[in-house]
Parts: structure tokens; C-alpha cells; sequence
């Protein structure tokens, strides 16, 4: 029943258990609902006050396009429609909210407008964006509306770097064409810790001390030996020759 005492009936579906449909209903209306209950022990009641206004919740917004803007790396231009169920009349106005993030974030930035398009003025160029626009009364009657479908762009890439990264392109090339240089086994540079190189050194020198040392005492041993050696091959000669000599001794003595 609303204020002028016009009862009507609320029309259950049947396909949707514990609701029901008020048709021809006024937005600046009230109306009480008298919801009855029935079961083999009984039947109960209640009376329920609805206000039009404060439980009004529009269908989400439509047709939403986002499209970059030529030569505006960080912009972004979001359009949309109002949703069809929506009164065509001028004072049934909506406003809207406007959420958008880099598809690489979590997080949203959020903007309300009373218009049916908007520039988002802090994109990240080069990032795809995704977008969705919601919708309220404009005097901020009942509830926002879901969110609409995504739609998403990409800004357009910045100029300067655009002309940068083609100048770093350009000179890697240059460099690349150069004619190589004409020194021989030209040394790789060595981004090697100062640490690391020292104590490379230190075992360098440590194992280069160790093969001297060896080689030293080798050639000691072979030294020793073939002194040895060659004493012993001495001793027998020599007492050969005092042996001769002492035997041509008495002939000697006899013919004097």
C-alpha cells in the first residue's frame, strides 16, 4: 500500500523464492509491505516500510570505451552510456565513479563525475590499463551499481623516450659496424673482485714456490748422484797406477 492508500498486490516469482515485484511503483513514493508467512501450524506477518528512494540501485553503466590519446603519453579517454532501465528524463540524473589501475597493480584510483566521458590524466605510458565505471542518483539516493564490464587501453609511449631508446639503438649499431681492433688476443676485462684476484695471486705464488722447491731438490739429488758416481769410478783407476808403479820398482833398482 503506498501513501495514498492504493493497495496492490506484490507479485512473487516462483523461480526466485522470498522476493517479489511491486510494478508501477513511484520513485518519490512510500509503501508498506505486509509479508505473510503460511505453514500447516499457522500463518505470521509483518509489516515492512520501504521508502523508493533509499533502496534505489541503478543497473551498471554501458558501453564503456577507453581509447588513448595521440601525442598524450599519460591520458587516457574513458566514455560510456547510461544504463538502458534508467529514466530517460532530464531530473532523473546519475553520477558516476570511475575506477582504473595499471593491469600489472592491485591497487585502484577512483574518480566521480557527473558526465558520460572523462580524461584519466595519470596513466603510466606504455602500461595497458583496465577501467570500470559504476553509477548512483545523482542526489545520492540508494546505492551505487555494480561495476560495469572491464575495458582496456594502452597509453601511447612517450616521445622522448621513444626518441632515446631509438638513439641507444642507433649508436649500439654504429658500435657494432665499427672495424674491430688489429691488436692480438686483446684481454677481456676482468670485472673480478680485488679480493678474489688476490688471492688468486696468493696461490699462484704459494704452488709456483712449491714447483721451484722441487725442481731445486731434484736437481740436487741428481747432482749428489753423479758426483758420487763419479768418485767411485776414480778410486779403481788410481790405485791400478800405484799398483804399476810399485811392480816396476825392483827392475829398476837391480839394473842401477
Amino acid at each position: 500500500r503506498n501513501k495514498n492508500r492504493h493497495v496492490g498486490p506484490c507479485l512473487q516469482d516462483l523461480s526466485r523464492p522470498g522476493t517479489c515485484t511491486v510494478h508501477g511503483s513511484e520513485f518519490w513514493s512510500s509503501y508498506r509491505l505486509n509479508i505473510t508467512e503460511v505453514n500447516p501450524l499457522g500463518s505470521s506477518f509483518r509489516l515492512l516500510d520501504v521508502t523508493m528512494q533509499a533502496i534505489i540501485k541503478p543497473d551498471p553503466p554501458e558501453g564503456l570505451v577507453v581509447e588513448p590519446i595521440p601525442l598524450a603519453p599519460r591520458r587516457l579517454l574513458v566514455s560510456w552510456k547510461y544504463p538502458s532501465s534508467w529514466p530517460k528524463e532530464p531530473h532523473f540524473q546519475l553520477r558516476f565513479r570511475l575506477q582504473y589501475r595499471p593491469i600489472i597493480h592491485r591497487s585502484w584510483s577512483v574518480v566521480e563525475t557527473v558526465n558520460l566521458s572523462e580524461v584519466i590524466t595519470d596513466a603510466f605510458a606504455g602500461l595497458e590499463h583496465v577501467v570500470q565505471v559504476s553509477a548512483k542518483d545523482f542526489l545520492d539516493a540508494g546505492n551505487w551499481s555494480e561495476w560495469s564490464a572491464e575495458a582496456r587501453a594502452t597509453p601511447v609511449r612517450d616521445p622522448a623516450t621513444m626518441a632515446s631508446e631509438e638513439t641507444t639503438t642507433n649508436a649500439s649499431l654504429e658500435s657494432l659496424a665499427e672495424e674491430p681492433s688489429q691488436a692480438p688476443n686483446p684481454e677481456p676485462i676482468n670485472r673480478s673482485d680485488p679480493l678474489e684476484k688476490m688471492a688468486i695471486l696468493v696461490s699462484l705464488g704459494i704452488f709456483a714456490f712449491f714447483i721451484l722447491a722441487a725442481v731445486l731438490v731434484v736437481t740436487i739429488l741428481i747432482w749428489l748422484r753423479v758426483r758420487k758416481h763419479s768418485k767411485d769410478e776414480t778410486k779403481p783407476h788410481n790405485f791400478l797406477v800405484a799398483a804399476t808403479h810399485l811392480k816396476a820398482l825392483p827392475s829398476e833398482l837391480g839394473c842401477r
